[in-house]
């Protein structure tokens, strides 16, 4: 008995329509770090009218130079006059505030003779971004308590502006993650964990790997990523485990001209059979988001990019880690959720 017909039954519906149609029930967004997602962190700092403006590039170097600010390098130190009740047109950053707040004069915030201080006016405290934008959406909040520069990270900006994918794109990427929900409801129909996962060449569009969870108690570890892993190895001469029990568990070998020894490990830096390191350069999909586990395992075979379909709640890929965009890891990929978020959801109650 099919345990997930409603599933079977939108999918159909949705392969009749144009490609537009097809994935227009669905939004795929990106993933991204954590200091891309997190909220704009405000600090304290001090600031002062410039009230003679013929001394600002003077006072721009000499403040500058005395009270540097390293961490900050996105803040610009000048701005123009935010309160139009008072008659100055400039206000000058000079230092952020410590621990101890107060209403200092500018002889205690400014060394001299390394700054003259002639041409400002009394400091006033300000609350300034602590950190660099890293997306649009922190730049436009961040420049609303003081200037900023920004480096604008232009895929980023169009990934979670819904554009980074061409409708074809869109298409192709139903199609995989259709495929990856077909595979969840025959690992269900066989008492397993519905969860299923394809891995593609995105070069060409050819499907490596098919494969679902397969974990049990005997074989914890076969879950679904850890079993496309395995399949992708299999594909190139290598892989660990046996998955002939799983027929639906396929890969479609590599093509090489030289003999590979089974049970070998390729080198990072070795191709001298012509094939990639495992994963390098290929996308999972997968129905459900991966487990630390799987997570670090990704990271290991160099994957490109993943699309999951759905969250979850010991999730690595952006629920309870981004272990993906770990900035001490030695390999970062691409991760992005959404794609047929409501068919995979019903896969697996957990979500």
């Amino acid at each position: 008995m099919d345990p997930m017909p409603g599933v079977l039954e939108r999918l159909g519906e949705e392969k009749s329509g144009s490609p537009e149609a097809k994935s227009a029930t669905w939004q795929v967004t990106p993933v991204l770090s954590e200091q891309q997602s997190r909220d704009v962190q405000l600090v304290l700092a001090y600031a002062a009218p410039v009230l003679d403006t013929r001394q600002t590039s003077r006072l721009l170097r000499e403040v500058s130079a005395a009270h540097p600010l390293p961490a900050q390098p996105h803040l610009k130190r000048v701005r123009p006059n935010q309160d139009a009740s008072r008659p100055h047109t400039l206000e000058m950053l000079l230092c952020l505030a410590g621990p101890t707040l107060g209403t200092p004069s500018l002889a205690e915030l400014l060394p001299q003779p390394a700054v003259d201080p002639r041409g400002l006016g009394p400091p006033f405290l300000v609350l300034v971004p602590a950190w660099p934008p890293l997306t649009r959406d922190q730049f436009e909040e961040a420049r609303a308590h003081w200037p900023t520069s920004f480096h604008e990270d232009k895929q980023v900006t169009r990934a979670l502006a819904g554009q980074l994918f061409s409708a074809q794109e869109r298409a192709a990427m139903q199609s995989h993650m259709e495929r990856a929900v077909q595979l969840a409801q025959q690992a269900a129909a066989r008492g397993l964990r519905a969860v299923g996962a394809v891995v593609v060449d995105p070069a060409t569009g050819c499907v490596l790997a098919t494969g679902h969870d397969c974990s049990s108690t005997a074989s914890p570890l076969l879950h679904a990523t850890m079993v496309c892993i395995d399949l992708v190895a299999q594909g190139q001469g290598r892989g660990a485990y046996d998955l002939r029990p799983h027929p639906t568990c396929s890969f479609a070998p590599a093509a090489t001209s030289q003999a590979v020894q089974v049970g070998t490990v390729r080198k990072l830096d070795a191709d001298e059979d012509s094939l990639p390191y495992v994963c390098t350069g290929y996308d999972l999909y997968i129905t459900r988001e991966p487990c630390a586990m799987c997570a670090m395992a990704l990271v290991h075979s160099r994957v490109q990019r993943v699309f999951y379909g759905a969250p979850s709640p010991d999730g690595a890929l952006g629920t309870r880690f981004r272990i993906h965009a770990r900035p001490d890891l030695n390999h970062r990929f691409q991760v992005f959720c959404g794609v047929l978020e409501a068919q995979c959801r019903w896969l697996d109650p957990d979500v």
